[in-house]
C-alpha cells in the first residue's frame, strides 16, 4: 500500500512490540508496566509502519462476537496524515472477517470526534483514569 509515495505496510506485530509506544505517546508519566494489560497475549496487536518505522498501533481483544481495540496510538509526529484511519480502517475489515458483530472502544472525549467518522456511535457509559475523561463508543453490524 502506497501513501503520499511512503511505502505503508500494516501487519500483525508481537504484544511486546506496541509497549515503547504505548508508554511513550499515551502514559509517559507512568512506569512503564502501566502500558503491558494482562490481556496482551491474548490479543491481536496491528501495527502500520511508515518506511519500516512502527508509526501507528492497534490492540484488539476479541470475545465471541464483539471485539474491543485498546491503546489505539500513532507517533506525534505522524499524526493528522491519515496513518491512523489506515490503521483502523484495516483493522475493522480484519474484524468482519472474523465475524465480528460489534466493535467497541474506551475513547478519550475529546476524541470521539475522531471515531464517529468509522460509524462509531457514543453510548451513555463514560469514567475517567487519571485525570482524564473517558467515553464507550461502538460500532454494530461490523
Amino acid at each position: 500500500m502506497k501513501k503520499n509515495t511512503e511505502l505503508l505496510e500494516i501487519k500483525e506485530i508481537p504484544y511486546q512490540d506496541t509497549w515503547d509506544l504505548r508508554h511513550r505517546l499515551m502514559w509517559p508519566n507512568e512506569p512503564f508496566s502501566f502500558v503491558q494489560l494482562p490481556e496482551d497475549p491474548g490479543g491481536i496487536h496491528y501495527g502500520l509502519f511508515v518506511e519500516n518505522i512502527l508509526t501507528a498501533i492497534v490492540s484488539v481483544f476479541i470475545k465471541g462476537k464483539e471485539a474491543q481495540f485498546r491503546k489505539f496510538a500513532t507517533l506525534s509526529s505522524e499524526q493528522g496524515k491519515g496513518y491512523g484511519t489506515s490503521l483502523i480502517n484495516y483493522m475493522m475489515v480484519q474484524l468482519a472477517a472474523k465475524g465480528v458483530e460489534r466493535v467497541w472502544c474506551n475513547a478519550r472525549v475529546n476524541k470521539t470526534d475522531y471515531y464517529q467518522r468509522f460509524g462509531m456511535i457514543k453510548t451513555t457509559t463514560t469514567y475517567s483514569k487519571r485525570g482524564i475523561d473517558f467515553v464507550i463508543l461502538e460500532k454494530l453490524g461490523v
